[in-house]
């Protein structure tokens, strides 16, 4: 699997990346993360434009999963309630992760890729995304509290720095 920056004539792919991941979530117990045509097609544009958004590729080049990896501090990040971040040196962040569900390891790919950038890491997901948070401690990051998104709602807030959390086979 390779791992590429997105470019807008992802933007169809990843709409129905972000459709399918939407589906997913409901089937499997969380129907109020990425509600109301979260991520928008414009929020998309924009972390395209900023070079944060990349997708996975099959070595034929067909696209099977996205992420956002952002460097640089993340405003949502700035309150923490029940807990504390262990680690406040610059870090990364992780953000809205989905795949086909048609290739195996994607999440790894993305994963390992963000690994290799920073060994700070930090993401946030929803309290019933009970599939995102095992694979964010598959990975090596720790509960750390709660934070809040721009539209106020709560997310499990997580960490991971490399030398404390070695990655889980």
């Amino acid at each position: 699997m390779q791992i590429r920056p997105a470019v807008l004539s992802d933007m169809p792919r990843l709409m129905e990346l972000f459709a399918r991941a939407r589906r997913f979530m409901v089937a499997t117990g969380n129907a109020s993360q990425w509600i109301d045509g979260y991520p928008s097609e414009e929020l998309m544009r924009r972390e395209i434009d900023a070079g944060h958004c990349h997708v996975c590729t099959t070595a034929a080049g067909h696209v099977v999963g996205t992420f956002c990896y952002i460097e640089g501090d993340d405003p949502n990040y700035a309150r923490i309630e029940a807990g504390e971040w262990p680690d406040t040196s610059p870090y990364a962040t992780i953000h809205r992760l989905a795949t086909s569900g048609e290739e195996k390891g994607v999440a790894d790919a993305c994963m390992r890729w963000c690994m290799e950038r920073n060994i700070n890491l930090r993401a946030d997901t929803h309290r019933d995304n009970y599939i995102m948070q095992h694979i964010l401690a598959k990975y090596g990051f720790v509960y750390c509290g709660i934070i809040y998104v721009a539209n106020g709602t709560p997310r499990l807030a997580y960490q991971r720095m490399a030398a404390q959390n070695p990655v889980t086979q």
